[in-house]
């Protein structure tokens, strides 16, 4: 089952707020229908956010086909603009967008109805990178992972979260296919319960033996023995390897730095924004009361409840074990060790042209 499809000229996005009780996807003809999507947790997980801004882009550039060329590259900054201000944690949609202006621009001689062509390549391009870029992080992280290990996560980074494979579950699926036995206990994520909801019905699928717990059952494993390893994902990394990502992952953090647990993340090079210093530069998403307020239509709460509803949280990098990326393992992350990644991936990428 695929998160995201372009045919016939339109994304079709598989709807997660639905399951896992029904298969539905939801047929995006313009950019502004994208922003929506995005907005609404239609689609979720930073990488698949990344791919779905830059078909949001690829619509933006089939709308304006008609318009001058400097009205037409002016439209793709505006849509591009949209698109980014849907949510601002998850730097990968920041990423996509600027990758797809730049492609404008570097066609900007060309027609409109040529540069929309490439466009669309290139929103194709990011998708297809997506995969073999999570299968890379499988690849790597797989490697930490013995028999019989039983692994915590939050959130869903899986292939929901992505194009296909996934961040930290690609890493299980890969061990799971190396034949290693290993077990997952699943936070169920609140409030949107992407753990309880998705997590679990992706490792189902694969046959891989999950346990949903409650959020708030995670120290008494800790404190049990019950646990090998926490492997998550990330919506942004700063240049320091300080990690924002979903609300509950610093805790958890805290819990393995106390217990002698690894922590790992697991997320591509482009999930981090190395404009940032540290975590405390990167903005905080805060969603809908109403998502703490009412599960599903039910409201659970007295209407005069006040609420505080951020969407992530910042895992400073001292309490992260190692971070997992395409290039490679940086364990113990730093400024110095994470310059050294990027180095890395810009002579990988010149000597593979």
């Amino acid at each position: 089952m695929k998160t995201l499809f372009w045919r016939q000229g339109k994304l079709h996005l598989l709807d997660q707020r639905k399951l896992p009780h029904e298969t539905v996807y939801v047929i995006c003809a313009d950019h502004h229908a994208v922003t929506g999507a995005i907005k609404d947790m239609i689609v979720r997980g930073a990488p698949a956010i990344g791919v779905t801004a830059a078909y949001g882009m690829a619509l933006a550039a089939q709308q304006n086909q008609s318009s001058s060329t400097t009205d037409f590259l002016i439209a793709l900054q505006e849509a591009g603009d949209e698109l980014i201000c849907a949510r601002p944690t998850a730097v990968n949609l920041q990423w996509a967008v600027a990758r797809m202006l730049a492609v404008g621009q570097a066609h900007s001689a060309k027609s409109t109805s040529e540069i929309t062509i490439q466009l669309i390549n290139e929103a194709e391009t990011i998708a297809s990178e997506d995969v073999r870029v999570n299968c890379a992080i499988g690849e790597h992280g797989a490697k930490l992972i013995s028999d019989g290990d039983c692994i915590l996560t939050l959130c869903n980074a899986g292939a929901l979260a992505t194009a296909g494979h996934g961040t930290a579950l690609g890493i299980i699926y890969t061990a799971h296919a190396e034949g290693r036995k290993i077990s997952v206990f699943a936070c169920e994520t609140r409030p949107y319960l992407q753990g309880a909801r998705l997590t679990t019905w992706e490792l189902s699928q694969a046959n891989i033996p999950v346990t949903l717990i409650v959020d708030n059952a995670a120290g008494l494993l800790f404190q049990r023995k019950m646990i090998d390893m926490i492997i998550v994902g990330a919506d942004r990394i700063a240049a320091n390897g300080d990690v924002a990502n979903k609300i509950g992952t610093y805790p958890l953090s805290v819990l393995s730095k106390e217990h002698g647990i690894p922590f790992y993340i697991a997320a591509p090079l482009s999930t981090f924004d190395l404009r940032l210093a540290s975590g405390n530069e990167i903005p905080i998403e805060e969603r809908s009361s109403r998502e703490i307020t009412h599960i599903a239509e039910m409201q659970i709460t007295g209407n005069d409840t006040s609420v505080y509803n951020p969407s992530f949280d910042i895992t400073p990098a001292e309490k992260i074990s190692a971070i997992i990326t395409e290039q490679g393992i940086v364990y113990q992350p730093d400024n110095k060790k994470i310059a050294e990644l990027f180095s890395k991936q810009v002579q990988w990428t010149t000597n593979h042209k």
